[in-house]
């Protein structure tokens, strides 16, 4: 990648040191892909975390409790124009930050103050990897207008609703992902109309697993995004001590319906040619940290709070561990993934749409 200076974009900076201050900021926005990122080829490390970074600060935007809703509409909207055109990041940066709710998490503040830099570095990727993350970012926010509007405690009228909310959330991710995948690699791009497909399942599977995971925690927030035809239509008034057998069989119901999208997950890697162990690690520890959420919500389907049913740390080291010992060839990583979800329900119901 050619090194170039982006001094005009922000304090003088140059790429080396603003892709150095950016590695180090990345960690305190995303723990979790923090671990999995350094798993790709080096070409792929910086384009991703990237990408990342521009999807989290439009997630500030969306989320932050300080901002009025025409502030999100207004900021979101130029948010996108600026990742689309490289313009004007700095003025942007320095009229929304003073804005930030206090309870802001200060990386994500301090993120959102440094956008200069994430745009200056994102300009000196290929045209095809620009083009991947500017359409991300673009679809990102066209979901973001229409479920702002939507949120609430009486969670989303339908599975399908719900499944739309998690494509502009996630799904479109997995999509760029390919994008970026094939544009790597010539051999990974023989596979790119079957990743597309599976793609989606695999962001779907893993934004499921969250809205579940962090459900209740959303409630505090006045939002939820669980589908009243699995849950029924009380979800505004559902609370912890109101646990009963119609909540623990829409449990069930939906766990087995993220079960299934996260084996599409797993089809999806396994159309990776095995040579690329990085990029299988990458997807397949997110796969694997999300079924170990799963796991754990449907063995306590009662929580009460995420912080009940936090995945322990030797399950996560034993996932790293295996995948470095015995390599990650088709039957591993099949025999592992079964192994960890095999008691989990997979059904079908007549609301699980492909």
């Amino acid at each position: 990648m050619e090194r170039k200076n982006i001094s005009e974009t922000h304090e003088n900076f140059s790429f080396d040191q603003a892709e150095t201050y950016l590695k180090a900021l990345f960690p305190r926005v995303s723990r979790t892909f923090a671990l999995t990122v350094p798993e790709l080829p080096v070409p792929l490390r910086g384009v991703v975390m990237n990408a990342y970074l521009l999807a989290r600060a439009l997630d500030t935007i969306e989320d932050d409790d300080a901002l009025t809703l025409e502030q999100k509409f207004d900021f979101g909207k130029r948010f996108v124009e600026i990742v689309s055109t490289n313009e004007n990041a700095e003025e942007f940066a320095m009229e929304l930050t003073p804005l930030l709710s206090l309870h802001t998490h200060e990386a994500e503040r301090e993120l959102m103050h440094n956008l200069a830099l994430v745009i200056g570095i994102k300009q000196t990727f290929n045209d095809v990897q620009q083009q991947a993350i500017e359409r991300c970012i673009r679809i990102m926010w066209d979901g973001m207008q229409k479920f702002l509007k939507q949120r609430s405690l009486n969670g989303l009228e339908t599975l399908d609703e719900m499944n739309d909310y998690c494509y502009h959330a996630a799904g479109v991710v997995g999509e760029m992902l390919t994008d970026l995948f094939c544009d790597y690699s010539d051999e990974i791009a023989k596979h790119n109309a079957a990743m597309k497909k599976l793609a989606i399942s695999f962001g779907r599977g893993l934004q499921t697993v969250n809205i579940l995971y962090d459900h209740w925690e959303d409630r505090k927030a006045g939002i939820c995004w669980l589908p009243r035809d699995i849950y029924g239509s009380e979800l505004k008034d559902l609370k912890p001590e109101n646990y009963n057998e119609g909540y623990k069989n829409a449990q069930k119901e939906l766990i087995s319906i993220t079960h299934k999208n996260l084996r599409e997950a797993l089809q999806y890697t396994l159309l990776i040619p095995d040579s690329e162990a990085g990029i299988r690690r990458f997807c397949y520890w997110t796969i694997s940290l999300s079924v170990f959420a799963l796991r754990r919500i449907h063995n306590r389907p009662n929580f009460t709070a995420n912080a009940e049913i936090k995945i322990p740390r030797n399950w996560v080291l034993a996932m790293i561990m295996i995948t470095r010992t015995f390599g990650v060839k088709d039957k591993v990583l099949t025999g592992i993934f079964n192994l960890n979800s095999h008691k989990l329900p997979l059904l079908h119901h007549p609301l699980d749409k492909k």
